[in-house]
Formats: structure tokens, C-alpha cells, sequence
């Protein structure tokens, strides 16, 4: 577990996160409301390159970054207005992965995660901070924790 005492902190890691981050990977980033998930997708990005406003791509799910404004491309995908498998069929997301990063906040909405994809849990913690925990597949080992 990652303690993350304020947004600062949960930005901070995104940008380490980024500095790890490799063509094909996939990242999903579990947790309630207002735990932090695009938070941490706004310091990757950050770690990334990408200098402007980051939100979540709620209403049009799936927002893309390209290089020059960052490192590798990144689809930044936000599944919790998905009500229908039909719908996730019609974003392609496999392609997100050919050569880019695909960052998934409500992965819950998927059938199945893809094997190596990073698995990031953000959860409210009593002092009004966060809790990451990640579960790391075997293509991440060396990757993780970031520095």
C-alpha cells in the first residue's frame, strides 16, 4: 500500500508512473467516487508531457493524447457511463494498445481486463488522503514500485 496524503502526492506518483510507462501497457484505475483516479491520470499525463488541463473523459469516454504533447500515445478512457457491452465493442480500445498507453478509469465496466494490465486500487483513507494499492502482473515487475 501507497499512502497518499493529499493531491499533490497522488499527482506525484502519476508522474513516476509515467516515467515507467511503455507502448501496449495498460493501466486500471479501481476505486469510488472521489478517490482520486483522475487525479493520478492527470500526473501521469503530466509525467507524459502533456502540459494542459486534464479531466476525466466522463461524457465523451475516451479522450487521446498524441505526441508532441506526449511521450506516447494515451487514450484516457472513462467507462462509468457504459450501461451495454455493445458500447465497449464500438470504442476499440485494443487499439489504444498498438503502440500507446490505454488508462482506464471504472475498469469495473469491462468483461475482462487485458492479463498485463496494471491494476491500481485508490481508496479515501481517515485523514482525508488516499490509498493506492496495486496489483502487478509479471510484465510490470521491474517497473514496480516507480522512483
Amino acid at each position: 500500500m501507497i499512502a497518499l496524503p493529499d493531491a499533490g502526492a497522488t499527482e506525484a506518483l502519476g508522474r513516476a508512473i509515467a516515467g515507467r510507462l511503455q507502448a501496449g501497457d495498460s493501466l486500471a484505475l479501481f476505486g469510488p467516487l472521489g478517490a482520486g483516479k483522475t487525479t493520478l491520470a492527470r500526473g501521469i499525463l503530466s509525467g507524459l508531457g502533456f502540459g494542459g488541463d486534464v479531466a476525466s473523459p466522463t461524457f465523451p469516454i475516451v479522450q487521446a493524447y498524441q505526441p508532441p504533447d506526449t511521450r506516447l500515445p494515451v487514450w484516457h478512457v472513462d467507462l462509468y457511463r457504459i450501461e451495454r457491452p455493445e458500447e465497449l465493442e464500438e470504442l476499440g480500445l485494443d487499439e489504444a494498445l498498438d503502440g500507446g498507453v490505454l488508462l482506464i478509469e471504472w475498469p469495473e465496466r469491462l468483461p475482462a481486463l487485458w492479463d498485463e494490465t496494471l491494476r491500481l486500487r485508490l481508496e479515501p483513507d481517515a485523514a482525508g488522503g488516499r490509498a493506492l494499492t496495486a496489483f502487478v502482473p509479471p510484465a510490470w515487475g521491474d517497473r514496480w514500485p516507480p522512483r
